[in-house]
């Protein structure tokens, strides 16, 4: 049972991160704590942090196969974020787990509310880097990592928006070039993790088995959604406000 809950909460996963991007990581610790079984909130950060970068990859493979991921930006992003991954990560197993995913919570309500602004809707599907591009995305890229690497996440939430607001690409593209940091940022996380054995390396496998069948009808969902103007958006906004919801009353009440 408990190989069978983790393969079906990979499957969750990794649609999540085909479709929109994100809600790898902050999906994959509540599965891991309340469905799978795992008791520490850091054993379950480390863990999800490994599956959702393997996830992340194979993911990306579909999306660039799409044309969907633009690299340059994607490239760029990725390696300003993750020495802040690594800061982030390094100061993160020093907090409390339960205040960690209390705090994550908030920033993701801040994020849902920014997807939800009209500008968000719109982007320039065939932007090209410049040296303009190339200051935002490292400028966002750092922060997002830190914030990536702190709350033990991929960061997609966080990937999305931050590379939307950078490049002013389109959502669609956003969520392809995103899941190259997720996979990086994901990677450096749980290296780190590792190093503290907190990473439950089976439960970690399993979750990739299921996310990666996942992943190709998260993405073709997204193309489909692509179509209609702002729709994807809301999606992405409607799973942030209910996950951030969830752990706002899981946070608080382990807190109490």
């Amino acid at each position: 049972m408990h190989e069978l809950l983790a393969i079906l909460s990979g499957v969750l996963v990794g649609f999540s991160l085909g479709l929109v991007g994100g809600g790898g990581s902050i999906l994959a610790v509540p599965l891991l704590m309340y469905v799978v079984g795992l008791a520490d909130p850091h054993t379950a950060i480390g863990t999800s942090a490994l599956a959702v970068a393997a996830t992340a990859f194979a993911n990306l493979a579909l999306h660039a196969r799409a044309g969907t991921v633009k690299w340059p930006c994607a490239a760029t992003f990725a390696v300003a974020g993750l020495t802040g991954a690594l800061i982030g990560a390094f100061v993160g197993k020093r907090v409390d787990g339960d205040y960690l995913l209390l705090a994550f919570a908030v920033v993701m309500v801040a994020v849902g509310i920014s997807m939800l602004r009209p500008k968000a809707a719109g982007g320039d599907p065939s932007v090209r880097i410049d040296w303009p591009i190339a200051r935002r995305l490292v400028a966002i890229g750092f922060v997002t990592g830190l914030l990536a690497g702190f709350f033990g996440i991929g960061g997609g939430f966080l990937i999305v928006p931050g590379i939307m607001l950078g490049s002013g690409m389109p959502v669609l593209n956003a969520v392809g070039s995103s899941l190259f940091s997720v996979g990086v940022f994901g990677a450096a996380t749980a290296f780190t993790y590792a190093l503290s054995d907190l990473v439950e390396w089976k439960t970690a496998a399993l979750f990739v088995i299921g996310g990666g069948a996942a992943g190709f009808l998260g993405r073709r969902a997204a193309e489909r959604l692509s179509a209609y103007k702002g729709a994807l958006n809301l999606v992405f906004a409607a799973v942030i406000f209910v996950v951030a919801a969830y752990m706002l009353l899981r946070g608080v009440a382990a807190i109490a």
